[in-house]
């Protein structure tokens, strides 16, 4: 089992200039190489890596173009191979057509891969291929690096993303069943009555990026004062993920940790981002990257993941008695009496509990 453990790495002076290069080598050969695939596809010509990766070995052998060689060649390799699993993935319908990298584009990245222990962590420091050993602040220890991704975000900070070999520690959970109904005021909550709240400091955090954005579009175009703003705003959105993400992270943890089953709702969330008025709101609670972590850290500790039709009605069904109420369709009913056994609800928590008690039976309904 592998996973991706992500490192902040200060590079000097030379190593940067060494980065940047690479970085802008590796987007021409992409680029280079998603015109040849379009034009061949408009001559009805077949074109994929292996026309391509001929394409790069006769550019080094071109004297305007010798500055390739400089480069990091598996780096130069792996962006026609990320090129070429781009098409394969919108053939399968799996993401859009690429598209041609821009430079002006404030987050870059290159990935190379450890040949003959050529990637390697040597007390503070990380040794890369061409750059040699660069300061790095590890956090954990780690085992067999398979590859590495160098970022460079637009904060202006590095990063070093490895693969690594993983293998899961054995975590005994406390068992049981647990129903999740995720909203935008609260962040979700379960068949136990318990409910979490979006964290205060996201909150916080957004009013400031407001601030600074309103600051930044004061500035001058092209002056020096303009550039140092912008990498505020993107200091500050650097921030609110890595809040986030911690957030997600405990959160999804928290949940495998204490239950064998887990029930939240298929939602479609691609589809509900459509919807303008509440677009940024469920972008910002980031539901989708919730239920990837819990599905992947379920894997890893073997707990099971039952997803409930989108289309079940479970906030109007009483979780006491089954009786279905149409009059709870209006969200803004957030407590209901049940009319058949008079049971009180809150909207919220029922849901929760009817993805727990009603998943067999909806299953059921549904084959």
């Amino acid at each position: 089992m592998q996973k991706g453990i992500k490192f902040r790495i200060y590079p000097n002076r030379e190593q940067k200039n060494f980065i940047h290069q690479t970085l802008g080598c590796c987007r021409f050969i992409y680029n280079r190489g998603l015109a040849m695939r379009k034009e061949g596809y408009e001559n009805g010509k077949k074109i994929g890596y292996t026309q391509t990766s001929a394409m790069l070995t006769e550019l080094k052998k071109q004297e305007e173009f010798a500055f390739l060689k400089e480069a990091d060649s598996i780096a130069l390799q792996q962006s026609l191979r990320d090129l070429d699993r781009g098409f394969v993935n919108f053939f399968q319908k799996r993401a859009s057509y690429p598209t041609f990298k821009s430079k002006h584009n404030r987050f870059q990245s290159y990935r190379t891969i450890n040949q003959k222990d050529n990637i390697r962590i040597v007390g503070r420091y990380i040794k890369l291929p061409k750059l040699g050993f660069v300061k790095v602040r590890q956090s954990m220890e780690i085992g067999k690096i398979h590859h590495v991704t160098i970022e460079h975000t637009p904060s202006g900070k590095y990063f070093a993303v490895l693969n690594i070999d993983f293998e899961p520690d054995s975590r005994q959970n406390n068992g049981g069943m647990i129903g999740i109904d995720v909203g935008i005021k609260e962040f979700y909550s379960d068949s136990n009555g318990n409910t979490v709240s979006n964290p205060g400091y996201l909150e916080r955090s957004m009013r400031k990026l407001i601030r600074e954005q309103r600051r930044l579009s004061r500035k001058q175009k092209g002056s020096q004062n303009r550039d140092k703003q912008r990498i505020r705003v993107a200091t500050v959105h650097e921030k609110i993920t890595n809040q986030r993400n911690d957030f997600l992270q405990k959160q999804s943890t928290l949940l495998v940790r204490e239950n064998q089953t887990i029930c939240i709702e298929d939602l479609n969330v691609k589809g509900m981002l459509r919807n303008h008025k509440l677009a940024r709101s469920i972008a910002s609670v980031s539901w989708a990257k919730f239920f990837k972590m819990l599905e992947y850290k379920a894997s890893w500790y073997g707990n099971e993941i039952q997803r409930v039709p989108t289309m079940y009605p479970s906030s109007q069904t009483c979780s006491s008695c089954g009786y279905r109420n149409p009059r709870i369709k209006n969200l803004s009913i957030r407590i209901w009496e049940c009319p058949k056994c008079h049971a009180v609800h809150d909207r919220d928590t029922n849901a929760g509990i009817i993805f727990c008690i009603g998943t067999e039976e909806i299953g059921r309904a549904h084959v």
